[in-house]
């Protein structure tokens, strides 16, 4: 059985989970550590958190806001559901605090890794939703992502992934980049993919039921592969 090592009263009382949750307290162990002391990391979890993470926030999007587009939701979603944002949302719950490390990762200050953090925070959501299931951690994630949602909605440009790559390119000498769009499928059931272009090359493809959101999804694939 994992065991929690650190008092953990507070963030469990706004999770909504026991203090005894042993899936809790994997979450919150991260690779460095379970390799030293042979337990289990939290990146099985990470893995499952990030699909929640993504599902609650587009069901948001799509329930919240029926007047918005696929393009429009996805733009925002790139705001709110990205390293930065996440890592946020952990030091928020004072994650870098409860982490489990090991000697070289906490000299390394990894505590306070945006990386590190963020796929902590997917880690605990997948927790929550083991233990509570899915409306209880939708109630957990939209809490703390609520107004930062709204925010991106209000201001799409600050989170365009169109914009933000044609400055990449721009930046870097190669241009604008250019978007070759395809569709497939019945008129009912149209589906677009995307190619985007950068310096004459391909460098990500999305797809999406309209040009506008495949567009957008490989604009953000080719923005999220530059800047890992």
């Amino acid at each position: 059985m994992v065991l929690l090592t650190v008092s953990t009263t507070e963030i469990c009382a706004r999770l909504g989970v026991s203090e005894e949750s042993e899936v809790l307290a994997i979450a919150l162990t991260h690779s460095s550590y379970a390799k030293e002391h042979h337990t289990t990391s939290n990146e099985r979890l990470e893995f499952l958190g990030d699909a929640v993470v993504d599902l609650i926030v587009a069901q948001h999007l799509f329930s919240a806001y029926a007047s918005i587009d696929e393009g429009e939701a996805t733009i925002a979603r790139s705001q709110v559901v990205n390293e930065a944002a996440l890592a946020r949302l952990a030091r928020e719950l004072d994650l870098g605090r409860l982490l489990r490390v090991n000697k070289g990762v906490e000299r390394e200050g990894g505590r306070e890794r945006d990386s590190i953090l963020a796929d902590a925070f997917e880690a605990v959501t997948a927790a929550v939703f083991l233990e509570r299931g899915l409306e209880h951690t939708s109630q957990v994630v939209l809490t703390l992502m609520g107004e930062t949602i709204a925010e991106a909605l209000a201001h799409p440009t600050h989170a365009d992934p169109k914009a933000q790559l044609r400055k990449w390119s721009e930046s870097h000498g190669l241009g604008q980049p250019d978007y070759e769009v395809t569709a497939d499928g019945p008129s009912h059931a149209v589906q677009f993919v995307a190619h985007v272009l950068i310096g004459g090359e391909v460098v990500a493809s999305g797809q999406g039921t309209s040009r506008k959101s495949a567009e957008v999804q490989a604009a953000l694939t080719a923005w999220n592969e530059k800047n890992q």
